[in-house]
């Protein structure tokens, strides 16, 4: 099992994660961001997520809904990444959020629902033509507690419905965190055939520090067996980040690959696709016009590479 897809932030939300990419990216020129796509390609992944398409009660495009935009070297990072990603056969998983500047999961804000649905008629129609254009991933990263809360299946399964309807044929992905309480019910299948999603990417929570490496073969495990009961495609999303000091209170940093090769090893035999958080701002090649994050994360994307290459020559 390899990495076959990542995310990909315009400016990271959290105050500390992306203190080592935040003012780099913000001045990426549409070149530039065409190059972290090809980067990403290099790694032989194909598939994309943005993080979000608006931040803080600004837009990363033009909007016809969202007022203000962020002042950002490139004017609509979405799109030269949905093109370069198109040039090479790649999908792209466009954000439907976030919501204001939250990250919440739902809200009890009267607009919250209307608001994600005028959000993602307005990037359809500015983006829906665009062959890279595979799908919605929706940011709202549900806490999992045993279960999904009934709140978030209702406001999950309400916006899918309208994604549907907006784009025929494009896929839905969540990402939700809590991955170790997933319990093994009947009540759990049932949530998971209510979402009304096609792809979800469950958080490892290794690099936050929740869960240890020997316990991911019975998490995943217990997954891919409720998956098989609910009929639907499981993925994880693989952290590939450390924390530089305290767990949230401290810029990330790229992991050791020597602990990535054994989260794949874990979870592998029980997926069918690893996402990863996150390439940007962890992987950069050496030279590139577009590094974006730590230093080690130039050393990070050689050993990746080179692993890639005695896994794929085996």
């Amino acid at each position: 099992m390899k990495l076959e897809g990542t995310w990909v932030d315009f400016r990271h939300q959290n105050r500390f994660d992306g203190d080592y990419w935040n003012d780099q990216t913000r001045l990426f020129t549409a070149q530039q961001w065409r190059g972290k796509v090809a980067e990403i390609h290099q790694l032989k992944m194909d598939t994309i997520v943005l993080m979000s398409s608006t931040l803080d009660n600004r837009a990363f495009f033009p909007s016809k809904f969202v007022a203000d935009q962020w002042d950002l070297a490139c004017n609509e990072p979405i799109q030269a990444v949905l093109e370069e990603a198109g040039r090479r056969k790649m999908r792209v998983f466009v954000s439907a959020g976030f919501y204001g500047h939250t990250t919440e999961e739902t809200s009890d804000a009267p607009d919250f629902l209307d608001w994600h649905r005028k959000l993602s008629d307005d990037l359809w129609s500015r983006y829906g033509h665009l062959a890279a254009f595979y799908g919605w991933y929706i940011p709202n990263e549900a806490e999992i507690n045993g279960q999904f809360s009934e709140k978030y299946v209702g406001f999950t399964a309400t916006f899918a419905a309208h994604l549907r309807a907006i784009s025929p044929g494009a896929k839905i992905l969540i990402a939700p965190y809590g991955t170790n309480k997933v319990t093994e019910t009947d009540c759990f299948v049932e949530q998971l055939q209510r979402l009304g999603v096609d792809f979800i990417a469950y958080q490892d929570e290794i690099g936050v520090q929740k869960t240890r490496l020997e316990q991911l073969p019975e998490i995943y495990g217990r997954l891919e067996r409720l998956h098989r009961r609910a009929g639907l495609p499981l993925w994880a999303d693989i952290e590939i980040f450390d924390f530089e000091g305290a767990v949230y209170q401290s810029p990330l940093i790229p992991a050791k690959m020597e602990r990535v090769e054994e989260q794949l090893r874990l979870i592998g035999p029980h997926i069918e696709k690893a996402l990863c958080y996150q390439t940007h701002g962890l992987m950069n090649p050496a030279g590139s016009p577009q590094h974006c994050g730590h230093p080690s994360s130039v050393q990070f994307y050689l050993d990746y590479l080179n692993w890639l290459k005695r896994v794929e020559g085996q």
